[in-house]
């Protein structure tokens, strides 16, 4: 039943229209056909079926084959109009329909020898067919809005859902970190003093993740405290390719209390680590410079590693770029600039 035959109307409904037309027209031309017979010796029953059959049936399907036009082009053709112009747009048709709908009946009536209403009878052939299209048009535009009304309803409600996942999904990070952080720290008790290298670099992860667990409360840190957060994830990085790693970092001390949001360099820098540094046999130099020129503070994440042709394909290779680049547009309305470095390498450049 909730199957769509055609233009999204489903079969259920469009079995609703056929019978409230059925019904309209049995009980119309009943009214007229008891209104004007003698049947003092006849069935009511027997009366009612044949003032449906001869001619009662006609008139309503000609009603409702001048309707599906007219259904269409306000509720298909015209739907993203605005309905106090579809409204309007009825005034103009509603007398086509009455007239055109009636000459047509009349003349069918007569080329079949079927009855039809005569001389100031005629009047309810105009006043019945006017109040049936208000009425019919009328249970449209009520349940369109109806079905319009559910979906908002469904929509606020996958909304609302959506936000609460989402919602779930923030404190489970900052549960995730948290819990990590603690866990670092165990184990770094647990580890002989001997290896001191070992709790170095068990104590700097779990100095990352506490710094992303305070990222996941704040909206701006200082610049001193991303760039310790930064210098940590690479001192790591350093760990895993020794030599082949290098890092230069221009920074003038005078910008440490610059507020940026949390977050933000990093994922540039694993991305220059991980698509050009690591791919490169020899390896390379990172390179982080900051600078205020115009008011803006200007970042510039340069690496000499393989580098890329395709600059924007490294926005499709995980969400910790494509997040920073969104991050960058909604705060600062700020763009991303992703160029080739001199003698090789990639150079990511921004300004807040």
């Amino acid at each position: 039943m909730d199957k769509k035959v055609i233009w999204g109307i489903k079969v259920k409904e469009l079995l609703l229209v056929l019978s409230f037309y059925i019904v309209s027209a049995f009980f119309y031309h009943l009214t007229v056909w008891l209104s004007s017979s003698d049947f003092s010796n006849e069935n009511i029953t027997l009366l009612g079926v044949r003032a449906f059959i001869d001619g009662g049936g006609l008139q309503y399907g000609i009603f409702l084959l001048f309707t599906i036009p007219i259904w269409w082009l306000i509720f298909v053709k015209l739907k993203h109009q605005k309905l106090w112009k579809r409204l309007i747009l009825h005034a103009f048709i509603l007398p086509v329909f009455i007239y055109t709908s009636r000459i047509v009946y009349y003349d069918v009536c007569e080329s079949l020898g079927w009855f039809h209403l005569e001389g100031s009878g005629q009047v309810w052939d105009l006043y019945i067919p006017a109040l049936f299209y208000l009425i019919q048009f009328g249970i449209f535009h009520a349940y369109e809005h109806y079905r319009e009304n559910q979906k908002k309803l469904k929509l606020e409600g996958e909304l609302k859902q959506a936000a609460l996942k989402s919602e779930l999904a923030a404190i489970k990070a900052q549960l995730n970190p948290h819990f990590l952080y603690n866990v670092f720290n165990t184990i770094n008790a647990s580890v002989p003093a001997k290896q001191e290298e070992t709790r170095r670099l068990i104590a700097t992860l779990a100095d990352l993740f506490r710094y992303q667990l305070k990222a996941s409360k704040e909206e701006l840190v200082s610049l001193k405290e991303e760039l310790d957060f930064v210098k940590k994830y690479l001192e790591l990085e350093k760990a895993r390719f020794e030599e082949r790693l290098k890092v230069k970092i221009n920074v003038s001390q005078e910008l440490y209390a610059e507020k940026i949001p949390p977050m933000l360099l990093q994922p540039l820098v694993e991305n220059s680590v991980k698509h050009g540094i690591s791919n490169a046999m020899e390896g390379g130099e990172i390179s982080i410079t900051i600078f205020k020129e115009a008011e803006k503070l200007r970042f510039e994440i340069a690496d000499t590693g393989i580098g890329v042709k395709n600059k924007e394909s490294i926005f499709n290779k995980g969400v910790g770029l494509t997040n920073t680049r969104l991050r960058l547009k909604k705060m600062y309305q700020s763009q991303i600039e992703v160029l080739d470095n001199q003698p090789q390498g990639l150079k990511i450049r921004f300004a807040l």
